[in-house]
């Protein structure tokens, strides 16, 4: 039976943000589903919070598949799903190996950070934006989404040009269709944090960012996350960053009036598109 309580699916759950979320959604008394690709790190990550109406489920959030196959069991388990957090993700890896100009034939490019980070994201979401479609309105909302994000979704890192692709797409895609979709009382947000411990990067790597004073608490990424699920905002992507950095992030502005009619009848052309089919 479906839980009478608020409910989320966390992807990414088994460590990091999404962990780290998943514990302040318990706390304030969700019913979760936790989603990752390893399924007994988030049985054991499950354990430690005080839900025990809650589920973990097995994800590979680059594959349609794997998502449509945990989604239906984590639907089948809620019943209804007030909150989704798109969070898994991978960080840069080689795309393309440099042989120094050596080689003599072509090497496919390694798009896995795309596919988890991009494509993964937009699969997640989509997921959560049909079901929301399906349910009664809540205190005005059919359901709220907040995915992960990063600053590099704002920057551009020239060493990380995947990672830095797929972030630019996933801030794109929350700042567009985030405008669209409270017209069906759903909200789609991001949380783009600088870099935090995680299991992306070494202790290394963290260690002497620490010493520097450039790690971000996790506690600011928690509150970035809780102050989407409270608000009534949507299309927002909010910066994270050392410095007690917390602020919202604002699309750049049209450069003219003539830019401005276009975005707005561009807006128009594309509105059909998402509108309910007529039965």
């Amino acid at each position: 039976m479906a839980s009478q309580r608020k409910t989320a699916y966390v992807t990414g759950a088994a460590s990091g943000i999404g962990l780290a979320v998943a514990r302040s959604l318990s706390a304030r008394g969700y019913t979760l589903a936790l989603g990752d690709l390893n399924l007994v790190a988030a049985q054991k990550a499950l354990a430690t919070l005080n839900s025990s109406d809650s589920v973990a489920v097995e994800v590979d959030v680059s594959s349609w598949e794997s998502q449509l196959k945990a989604f239906e069991a984590v639907v089948s388990k809620l019943g209804r799903l007030d909150v989704a957090i798109v969070n898994a993700g991978v960080g840069e890896r080689v795309f393309v190996p440099n042989d120094g100009g050596k080689g003599s034939g072509f090497v496919k490019p390694d798009l896995t950070v795309m596919d988890v980070d991009l494509n993964g994201f937009v699969y997640t979401a989509s997921l959560a934006i049909q079901q929301m479609r399906r349910q009664e309105s809540q205190g005005g909302w059919r359901g709220k989404i907040v995915g992960t994000a990063s600053v590099c979704g704002f920057y551009c890192v020239p060493t990380l040009p995947i990672y830095t692709a797929a972030k630019h797409g996933a801030v794109g895609f929350v700042r567009s269709y985030g405008k669209y979709l409270p017209e069906e009382q759903i909200s789609l947000n991001a949380v783009c944090p600088h870099v935090l411990r995680t299991g992306i990067s070494t202790s290394a790597f963290y260690d002497s960012l620490e010493n520097k004073g450039l790690l971000v608490p996790m506690t600011g990424v928690v509150k970035a996350f809780e102050h989407f699920i409270d608000s009534e905002e949507s299309g927002e992507c909010m910066e994270i960053g050392p410095g007690d950095v917390l602020e919202i992030r604002k699309a750049p502005e049209v450069v003219n009036a003539e830019s401005k009619q276009l975005n707005e009848l561009l807006y128009h052309r594309g509105r059909p598109l998402h509108l309910a089919k007529e039965t």
